[in-house]
């Protein structure tokens, strides 16, 4: 199973992706820990990387893009995965597509959790006094979401006009264990 999880910040996409990743023995793929296990490695990309990283500039489509076919080739992806985070640019999108079908993979669902504005401001409030997490701060959250809005909105679009029968919404307000009951549900049809 191929299953790419889209929502905004806060949506819960990881929490579900964890799920779904434990019942159906998939990987789950996301893009942050992709790129933090990529440093691990001391190969020309990881290098790239890091360089890329550590002067504060956004990770480039075309690294990106390697770095993910790379992990897709992986033995354990060989019965599909989750990917979380990623695509999230057109070009990351047409990327995927193009590599899936060169190795005649398809996607078998795209979930998109939908969630009010102020349902993801609470779960990120919550979530920094149980997390910690640098990246939860109001003002940080708020360009994470208009940022989440205006590139990766669009590509949720594309999938729902031209997936029409692998594209699902799921209403990403309701508690974890409904959104996961939801989730199933589409998956298991």
């Amino acid at each position: 199973m191929i299953l790419i999880l889209f929502g905004p910040p806060g949506a819960g996409k990881g929490t579900q992706a964890a799920f779904i990743a434990e019942k159906f023995d998939i990987p789950h793929l996301s893009t942050g820990a992709i790129l933090r296990n990529k440093l691990l490695e001391k190969d020309s990309l990881s290098i790239k990387l890091m360089e890329t990283m550590n002067t504060g500039n956004l990770v480039s489509d075309e690294i990106l893009n390697k770095i993910i076919a790379d992990r897709l080739k992986s033995s354990d992806c060989n019965n599909g995965f989750i990917l979380d985070g990623y695509p999230r640019t057109i070009s990351q999108k047409d990327f995927l597509i193009d590599f899936l079908d060169s190795v005649n993979l398809f996607i078998d669902a795209i979930i998109d959790l939908k969630i009010d504005k102020k349902n993801i401001i609470e779960r990120i409030k919550s979530r920094l006094k149980k997390e910690n997490r640098d990246d939860d701060q109001k003002d940080i959250i708020m360009t994470r979401i208009e940022k989440y809005d205006k590139e990766t909105k669009p590509l949720s679009d594309y999938f729902k006009k031209n997936y029409t029968k692998n594209y699902h919404t799921v209403n990403g307000n309701q508690d974890i264990e409904k959104i996961h009951k939801d989730i199933l549900k589409l998956l298991e049809k």
